[in-house]
């Protein structure tokens, strides 16, 4: 049975996740970052998560294995973050502040949480790649901030 992408897409999609900018530097330092839902929590000990990454995508070769990287997990009032870095183009960093840790990666202020990670391995996964990273810092706001969820193709809020 062939599987039509759009459908399989479609089918995903009801699995309601959470939204992320993945970060890191490219070559020259500069600073690299996308959006992404598929990310998820590995090991506890030690602590690792894993994100699948497109083949495709512009700055691939900006994760690597033992590079750093940061997840940020955005909050609900990031949904404009979370539209900026899906685009392409290097014009997403323009006038758009971000902190640092030890790393150097770019770090986004007010997310829900960020997890600054260093690469571990790359696993193939047909047109993306897995990438499993180990958690080398993170912190998390407080319980009453709420995530951006993303259902169905698009971006929805819970209620507490």
């Amino acid at each position: 049975m062939t599987i039509d992408p759009r459908e399989f897409r479609n089918t995903v999609g009801c699995f309601a996740t959470g939204i992320t900018v993945i970060t890191t530097l490219d070559v020259d330092g500069a600073p690299i970052g996308l959006t992404a839902n598929s990310f998820t929590s590995v090991s506890l000990e030690p602590a690792m998560i894993l994100f699948c990454l497109d083949r495709k995508v512009a700055s691939f070769d900006s994760f690597a294995v033992g590079k750093a990287f940061a997840i940020n997990i955005l909050a609900v009032d990031q949904i404009d973050v979370s539209n900026r870095f899906a685009k392409s183009g290097p014009d997403k960093w323009q006038g758009f502040n971000f902190d640092t840790w030890d790393s150097g990666v770019p770090i986004i202020p007010g997310c829900l949480a960020n997890l600054e990670c260093r690469g571990d391995s790359i696993i193939d996964g047909g047109d993306h790649v897995i990438v499993i990273g180990e958690v080398e810092r993170m912190t998390a706001a407080n319980e009453d901030t709420k995530p951006i969820l993303y259902y169905r193709g698009g971006y929805k809020e819970i209620s507490f």
